[in-house]
């Protein structure tokens, strides 16, 4: 785990009391506690209980040992759990390990901005683009339309797959898609419902500056409200 983040690989403080002879086990019932992994206190009691019965002869150096090999095996484990909402997510494996000792994961349609910039790690631009689709009335329902919806960069989305989760997942029309948009004669805009003026700035735009890139895309280029195309979406 060498590629681990920083305040992750950071070794620490308990650790190096762990090396203290006899109540060394101690350090390990502190982080236990402060991680709230109810085994390692145990394990820690454990510890110190036996090196105190055994303390001077071979045993007990042999406990010691176990004791300091344990503390630095378990020191990444409650780094990720201590610093789980503080972490930058730089790949997939990242998030994962972040989601398993996290504990919970983050509601698109429901996350505060504070959720996704700091729990999801999300550039506050794309930040502020989820939170200006949802209150136009838009439901996220998977991560292909935080990509093709949002515009965030596909990377990005995937690296935090193992963080997101979203209030309504199942979308009831498979056959819809925000992409019609670029293919739409003024003509098929109109009869799908959109208004002949924002039907005519849609198709003038994508002709004079080229095929829209995402529904965010669409709305910054014509500054149509996302409500006059949601239907399509």
């Amino acid at each position: 785990m060498s590629n681990l983040p920083a305040n992750v690989r950071k070794t620490p403080k308990w650790v190096w009391f762990s090396v203290i002879p006899v109540f060394g086990g101690l350090a390990l019932v502190y982080a236990g506690s402060k991680a709230n992994f109810k085994s390692w206190i145990w394990l820690g009691l454990g510890f110190t209980i036996s090196s105190w019965i055994f303390s001077g002869n071979q045993i007990g150096f042999l406990i010691w040992i176990a004791q300091i090999v344990t503390s630095f095996s378990l020191k990444n484990k409650y780094q990720l759990k201590v610093n789980a909402d503080n972490l930058e997510i730089s790949d997939r494996r990242i998030a994962q390990l972040v989601a398993e000792h996290r504990g919970r994961k983050i509601d698109i349609n429901t996350a505060s901005k504070d959720d996704l910039v700091y729990g999801l790690d999300l550039p506050i631009v794309y930040a502020n683009q989820i939170e200006e689709i949802r209150k136009e009335g838009f439901i996220f329902t998977s991560l292909e339309e935080l990509v093709e919806v949002a515009g965030i960069p596909e990377k990005i989305v995937h690296d935090r797959e193992p963080l997101i989760t979203f209030s309504y997942d199942i979308k009831q029309d498979y056959g819809v898609s925000w992409r019609r948009l670029n293919t739409y004669s003024e003509e098929q805009l109109i009869a799908a419902g959109i208004e002949p003026k924002a039907a005519r700035l849609i198709v003038l735009e994508r002709q004079k500056n080229g095929p829209y890139n995402s529904v965010i895309d669409v709305k910054k280029r014509t500054g149509l409200p996302l409500s006059y195309y949601q239907h399509l979406i």
